[in-house]
């Protein structure tokens, strides 16, 4: 008996903190302390948040079940699922497609993925149908590559794999086969740092009816802005420089034509592929240092690139920095900078490069790039193991090679470990 008065005088009391939606005040009858637990309280907040709010909610409330008709039919813009859109992903989106816009009279729309290859993924399956083909370089990261080899392949998508740079051959391509309804590249290309013509090949694309798109995680657009060249959409790994600090997956789809901007919406809906809030919230602190992170990646990247080119146990050094580059001017004229990222081939091959990647102390071996730390890889055993081995070589993916994702650290630091290594 006392028990029961007790938890009675509990449920009688109600803490202002809690607003209580009209459908379940119902008449003024006060709540009960299980349905307190269970209900929001009301948000307790002044004054603007300094940061961005990380929103971890499935779904979103509605008044009025007419707001919800209104949404839901497209009738007015708002917030329902987090699959949807939620305001934490939606917001570092938007600062994406500003920052890849930057300079240009494009009024780019962005949509985060939950990984650079469902970026990829979800911006094929909005462009391509059964019978259409993609014609792209053979250099491509390993990932991608197959991606388009296994399961594009399997929804009746052809990829012709060309020298992007022979321009002439890219459109008598296109010229003969009207089904290529996809141009798809990197530049700088992931290992070899290889570069293509931003301006030839939108040109090129757009004359024959194809979708050009580009996969920018290398540079960023702290460097590189293919808006500028009327590509029409970018591709990002935020995992890697935008983010910068090796905690967060995702990717993101940014684009400027409004009429392809519904039907990669959704893909990402339908398929599953959207970004979830906690890796948007680590995106956005990460892109709060971008600026300043690029130049260091560069600087150091650039000093650790000669001192390679000069080491007598290195082939040579695949850094656009470097005049020996073999698209340096062409790097030159679309970029700012040359980017974090380079890679470079062991003399002795697989055996040397192995050792050299067993010998660091300082730099980390690990697959994946763009961290405040330098990281190395060896593609042939990791990134591209899957892509056929003729491929692979031809485009200088080599047993030797060794891929740098070069950090922010000291660089009297990072060289001389890559020095010892070598030893």
């Amino acid at each position: 008996m006392i028990l029961h008065l007790f938890f009675h005088r509990e449920k009688s009391e109600l803490s202002p903190i809690f607003d209580i939606p009209k459908n379940i005040e119902m008449s003024k009858q006060k709540l009960g302390l299980g349905s307190i637990c269970v209900k929001e309280a009301k948000e307790n907040k002044s004054t603007k948040p300094h940061q961005l709010p990380l929103y971890a909610t499935s779904s979103f409330a509605f008044d009025k079940i007419e707001d919800s008709i209104d949404i839901f039919t497209g009738k007015k813009t708002g917030h329902v699922y987090s699959r949807y859109g939620n305001p934490t992903v939606d917001t570092v989106a938007q600062k994406l497609a500003t920052l890849e816009s930057y300079g240009t009279d494009k009024d780019a729309y962005a949509f985060l993925t939950s990984s650079g290859m469902s970026a990829i993924s979800s911006v094929g399956m909005a462009i391509l149908s059964h019978g259409d083909k993609i014609l792209t370089q053979g250099n491509l990261y390993g990932g991608t590559t197959e991606l388009f080899k296994k399961l594009f392949s399997n929804m009746g998508v052809e990829t012709i794999f060309t020298d992007l740079n022979d321009l002439e051959g890219v459109e008598s391509i296109l010229a003969e086969d009207e089904s290529i309804k996809m141009v798809y590249f990197e530049t700088p290309a992931n290992p070899t740092l290889a570069c293509v013509n931003l301006r030839a090949l939108s040109d090129l694309a757009r004359k024959y009816n194809a979708t050009s798109v580009i996969d920018n995680t290398f540079p960023t657009p702290y460097l590189q802005q293919p808006f500028k060249y009327d590509i029409d959409f970018v591709i990002h790994s935020t995992t890697k420089f935008l983010n910068g600090h090796g905690n967060s997956i995702a990717g993101v789809v940014i684009g400027w034509q409004e009429s392809m901007k519904k039907k990669v919406w959704e893909v990402i809906k339908l398929a599953g592929t959207n970004c979830n809030p906690w890796d948007a919230w680590l995106i956005n602190n990460g892109l709060k240092t971008l600026a300043v992170r690029m130049e260091r990646h560069c600087d150091n990247a650039m000093k650790l690139a000669s001192f390679l080119e000069s080491h007598p146990s290195v082939n040579y050094v695949n850094y656009i920095g470097l005049e020996s580059h073999p698209h340096h001017d062409l790097a030159s004229s679309q970029m700012s900078g040359y980017g974090g990222m380079l890679s470079f081939e062991m003399k002795g091959g697989m055996e040397k490069a192995l050792q050299c990647i067993n010998s660091l102390k300082l730099a980390t071996m690990a697959p994946t790039l763009g961290d405040v730390d330098t990281l190395v890889l060896h593609p042939a055993t990791s990134s591209h193991l899957n892509v056929d081995r003729a491929m692979r070589e031809a485009n200088g993916i080599t047993d030797g090679l060794i891929r740098v994702s070069v950090g922010i650290e000291d660089i009297n630091d990072i060289i001389a470990d890559f020095d010892q290594a070598m030893t």
